[in-house]
């Protein structure tokens, strides 16, 4: 099969299309031949860090992190799909035409979804579920901040606060005419990142601050966001686009009973990411058949253009999913 692997280099990792052998599924698995994959900032950040350490010898990495494709083996003991079934997932090594998968972690992908759709939803709309829900505990009636709202999880969390319940959804980016694009999504109040962003929140909030906010930026934006939060907010930190230090001040953030979380899936166990998929799955599976939740996809390239992709992924101008197709 072609597969996508980031191999080592002397400036960061090189992205190669090779030829490795077809995987088979083992017990409880299932093998997808994969139609469409999706490109995630997490990649870049591999990527980069991927520099070959002199006296060391260090392996290729597959590359990619979801998809969807249909079902096209089984292993032994699977019962939740059968082959042909159309399905997404996350996944490991997902730039790939074929990927296996433990059977619990596939969602169904209705048939009104293309391929480059279905690609588009597993990673950053689970990522933003447990941001919002087992990070945040966020409840129906509660204001809801996305930073960098045009990304892929800022998209995510957009729609899935409006579907929760959350009022008002707030968003910000650095381009108004992005904001412009995710209104319709769900979102009520955009600011520029050039505002001012408590002032800007406490408009959008008659005054009280925001209880939850949801994080892409990173240190830049982190005392800000401090004093945007209401009485007992919480911030889920989930990207550093910009920076990854920042200050802060303990006694604002005692006085005020705020909550600073941080949440990534690069330290979970395996069990641990595949509950956080089967607890999407749950509990907004429906809402993704009936459009209340739908991806968004600026842009598609071809497997063998994953490098450009890339790169037009460093330029920040997409809004929502950059897909790659097989």
């Amino acid at each position: 099969m072609r597969a996508a692997v980031i191999v080592p280099g002397k400036d960061g990792g090189i992205i190669e299309i090779q030829e490795l052998p077809d995987p088979k599924p083992g017990d409880g698995q299932i093998l997808i031949r994969v139609r469409a994959s999706a490109l995630n900032r997490s990649e870049i950040g591999r990527k980069r860090a991927l520099k070959l350490r002199p006296g060391e010898s260090q392996k290729p990495e597959r590359d990619g992190i979801e998809c969807a494709g249909e079902v096209a083996a089984l292993g032994s003991g699977v019962t939740s799909v059968k082959v042909g079934d159309r399905v997404m997932c996350r996944c490991n090594g997902g730039h790939a035409e074929f990927v296996v998968i433990d059977q619990r972690g596939a969602m169904p992908l209705p048939d009104s979804m293309t391929w480059e759709q279905g690609a588009a939803i597993p990673n950053t709309f689970v990522t933003a579920h447990d941001a919002l829900t087992a990070s945040a505990g966020l409840s129906a009636g509660e204001s809801v901040l996305v930073n960098a709202a045009s990304s892929g999880v800022g998209v995510a969390a957009i729609q899935i606060a409006r579907v929760l319940g959350a009022k008002p959804v707030i968003g910000t980016s650095s381009s108004s005419a992005k904001l412009e694009r995710l209104r319709p999504l769900g979102l009520d109040a955009g600011l520029v990142t050039s505002d001012d962003l408590a002032k800007g929140v406490r408009a959008a909030t008659d005054g009280k601050g925001v209880d939850v906010i949801i994080d892409n930026v990173g240190g830049t934006v982190f005392e800000d966001n401090l004093r945007s939060m209401a009485y007992k907010g919480r911030l889920v930190q989930v990207g550093r686009l910009a920076t990854s230090s920042s200050t802060i001040d303990l006694d604002f953030l005692a006085r005020w009973r705020m909550r600073v979380i941080g949440t990534s899936f690069r330290q979970r166990s395996a069990e641990e990411s595949l509950a956080a998929s089967v607890a999407f799955a749950r509990a907004l599976l429906p809402a993704i058949a009936d459009g209340r939740l739908r991806p968004v996809v600026d842009r598609v390239y071809p497997l063998a253009e994953l490098a450009q992709a890339h790169d037009y992924m460093e330029t920040n101008a997409q809004v929502g999913k950059i897909v790659i197709t097989m």
